[in-house]
């Protein structure tokens, strides 16, 4: 086995195979901003999957993201339910936030991929690979120069990127998945 595969073995239960080293980096994580730019990725082998590649151009961002309070928003006015309990707005997933909230603090750069690299019982963190479309070493690499045409612009806020396809039901393919594409709101123009 090579290096990488290593790698993602042990990040497939990092709390059993460090648990010492874990919460020390949790705890550490925890007093840090809600978003950090880091040097280098936590977890090499994943985003080098994603496509990350130590040039200039990339960037990695930390997110921090708080559990709970995904919900959808009461009803006002009126009589609820009678079992109305807790509401989740499960249309999108804490990843898919966690990219949308990076993108917003980093207006000229275009989300790569994101992948998980911690949790606690209050937060979910998540590392964010980031690419600047107009850098000259990005637009020269034949990889990512995709990401400088048009149709990539704000790809995080339309459901593009691989958490954003994942919650919008676009791993599923053939029979069972009639009505996803182009989309679950284009599928019902079409028959109405």
């Amino acid at each position: 086995m090579g290096l990488y595969k290593y790698l993602s073995k042990i990040w497939k239960k990092p709390k059993e195979t460090n648990k010492e080293a874990y919460k020390a980096k949790l705890m550490k994580w925890r007093r840090e901003p809600v978003t950090i730019r880091i040097e280098r990725p936590t977890r090499i082998d994943r985003a080098r999957t994603l496509g990350y590649k130590a040039k200039e151009g990339f960037i990695v961002i930390r997110q921090k993201v708080k559990r709970g309070g995904h919900r959808r928003p009461d009803i006002k006015g009126g009589r609820k339910p009678r079992r109305f309990g807790v509401r989740k707005n499960l249309k999108i997933s804490y990843q898919v936030i966690a990219e949308q909230r990076a993108a917003k603090k980093h207006v000229n750069l275009e989300v790569l991929g994101s992948y998980w690299v911690g949790e606690d019982s209050h937060n979910y963190w998540y590392e964010i690979i980031l690419v600047d479309p107009l850098h000259p070493v990005i637009r020269s690499d034949k990889h990512v120069n995709w990401i400088s045409e048009k149709q990539h612009t704000k790809r995080v806020f339309r459901g593009l990127t691989s958490a954003g396809r994942k919650s919008r039901g676009l791993n599923n393919k053939g029979k069972g998945a009639e009505k996803i594409r182009p989309s679950l709101r284009a599928n019902n123009k079409r028959g109405n």
